[in-house]
């Protein structure tokens, strides 16, 4: 399993395994975040059977399906909450870990610094300077 740590509450990887649920749980992870639509892949486990896995190893399952390349506001509206209310550590998972790195520095950047943030992502793998005006609009709208 390839993790990706963008901070103290929220790791991202890959597409993880019905087995790597098990592992994730082993090393401390509480909550675990599908942000992959089911059936996106034809070598995609089914997301029900790592649901299952998830539970039946004690973390509290979210899924939260994102189409690539199209974040919505919504998405990210959805998904922000979840990094105050989920049980942490977090371990969040897409087909390459890019939506979900995306949606953390979306998440994050009316409150952190955004230079910070694309460098903590560029740091683990993700290029997410394309992002950096849409986190600006959102950083801007820090005193409304």
């Amino acid at each position: 399993m390839e993790l990706h740590k963008l901070d103290d509450d929220l790791t991202v990887a890959p597409q993880i395994t019905v087995d790597d649920v098990a592992e994730a749980a082993r090393a401390g992870f509480k909550t675990l975040v599908s942000n992959r639509p089911d059936r996106e892949g034809d070598d995609q486990p089914a997301t029900d059977a790592i649901a299952q896995a998830a539970r039946e190893n004690g973390m509290e399952w979210v899924y939260l399906p994102v189409q690539s390349g199209n974040i919505t506001d919504d998405d990210v509206a959805r998904f922000a909450p979840l990094l105050e209310t989920a049980s942490k550590p977090i371990l969040a998972f897409c087909r390459t870990g890019t939506r979900c790195s995306t949606l953390w520095a979306l998440s994050r950047a009316r409150q952190d610094n955004i230079d910070q943030l694309l460098q903590t992502a560029r740091s683990e793998g993700y290029d997410l300077g394309a992002q950096r005006e849409r986190m600006l609009r959102i950083a801007a709208k820090r005193n409304d």
